[in-house]
């Protein structure tokens, strides 16, 4: 993952791990959640505010009771 997060190619990490191709990297890809969050945060639009969503004591409440 360090080398997916330093900008390295996932074929360059594929030949390196000794994969025959990419697709046998990919489920490494699948498991950071740090840069599913980066590439979330990339698709905000400029006027809204990021970040996570905090949901309000009585919607909590509702769901509670459900």
């Amino acid at each position: 993952m360090e080398l997916l997060h330093a900008g390295v190619d996932t074929a360059t990490i594929a030949l390196w791990l000794g994969h025959a191709s990419t697709k046998a990297t990919d489920v490494y890809l699948h498991a950071d959640l740090a840069m599913k969050e980066q590439a979330l945060a990339r698709t905000t639009p400029h006027n809204v505010r990021s970040g996570r969503y905090r949901p309000t004591d009585s919607l909590l409440a509702f769901l509670e009771n459900l």
